[in-house]
């Protein structure tokens, strides 16, 4: 039988390696937000439709998971890189001032170390399981994130996501040239489609966080060229990303279903954007930024879903 002390000292004990996992848990998850995982989620949805448009047969599953795998890793670390870059901006706005980096509950270089060591372990896995140009392709849009977009053009102009956009829609040609080991002039529509759709996206999020990035001195449009401004740009971009989103079915890529999708999607992102511009308020403009999303999903669903069937 234990005496008092020793069923103390068995609590502590416990407690101790209670709370010892738990901290080991807590670490975990912080690194891993360091990757912005939802971001990912769409990233790679984006990668592995656009495998099958390639390759309507259907690519391997084992080229599918390698490449989700890479594509996690080069944007992972693109994430975590832009999390150290950003560390000081984050913490003057709401919506990141609890980021990792910045209540240092990881060291800053430790980011930056993990999100290097993530873009590099991508790169070769990618060149070692799936070929050379996927993993090449996956490193341009991981530099084009961080440096083009985040340590070039955010502070710069009120363009910057219009050309630092661009980096965002690197995925699908991964996917194309991981499905076929080359890419054709035809894998450029899925990344002109998300070429044209991260500038509404994100500036439909700009006017929900405009006195956030006021705060930092970042020259975003609805801080530059004003809400109204704003709105009529996301309006102009939806129009011209439904005429893009047609352009595969017209040279003979994707067929009817598509083309179905296309058009719904399309008109429905429209009228949000037209919503927003007569009757601008925040829950319009919530619901105009979480159907972009949406929108984007079910595009390149319907795109693989045409090619296969």
């Amino acid at each position: 039988m234990l005496d008092g002390a020793g069923a103390t000292g068995n609590r502590v004990g416990r407690r101790s390696a209670g709370e010892a996992i738990a901290d080991t848990k807590s670490v975990i998850l912080d690194y891993a937000s360091l990757t912005k995982p939802r971001i990912i989620s769409l990233l790679l949805l984006t990668t592995v439709a656009t495998m099958f448009v390639a390759d309507p047969s259907g690519p391997a599953l084992s080229a599918i998971l390698w490449t989700m795998l890479g594509g996690f890793l080069a944007a992972g670390g693109a994430g975590a890189i832009n999390h150290y870059i950003d560390r000081d901006r984050d913490a003057k706005m709401a919506r990141t001032a609890n980021r990792p980096l910045v209540e240092g509950r990881i060291d800053p270089v430790n980011g930056l170390i993990f999100g290097i060591g993530l873009g590099v372990i991508g790169f070769f896995q990618l060149w070692f399981t799936v070929n050379l140009l996927a993993a090449s392709l996956a490193m341009v849009g991981l530099l084009g994130y961080v440096l083009l977009y985040t340590v070039w053009l955010k502070p710069l102009t009120p363009q910057n996501i219009v050309i630092g956009g661009s980096a965002g829609a690197v995925p699908p040609l991964v996917g194309w040239a991981a499905a076929t080991g080359a890419l054709t002039w035809e894998a450029a529509w899925p990344f002109l489609i998300i070429f044209f759709w991260t500038p509404p996206h994100f500036w439909a999020l700009s006017l929900m966080i405009k006195e956030d990035y006021a705060r930092t001195g970042i020259p975003m449009l609805p801080v530059v060229k004003g809400e109204a401004f704003t709105r009529r740009q996301i309006l102009i971009y939806t129009v011209i990303l439904l005429i893009v989103s047609v352009g595969p079915v017209l040279t003979g890529l994707l067929g009817p279903i598509y083309l179905v999708s296309a058009l719904v999607l399309g008109l429905a992102f429209t009228a949000f954007a037209v919503t927003l511009l007569t009757n601008p308020t925040k829950s319009v403009t919530l619901r105009t930024y979480l159907f972009s999303l949406a929108y984007l999903a079910l595009l390149f669903i319907a795109m693989a879903v045409d090619a296969i069937a």
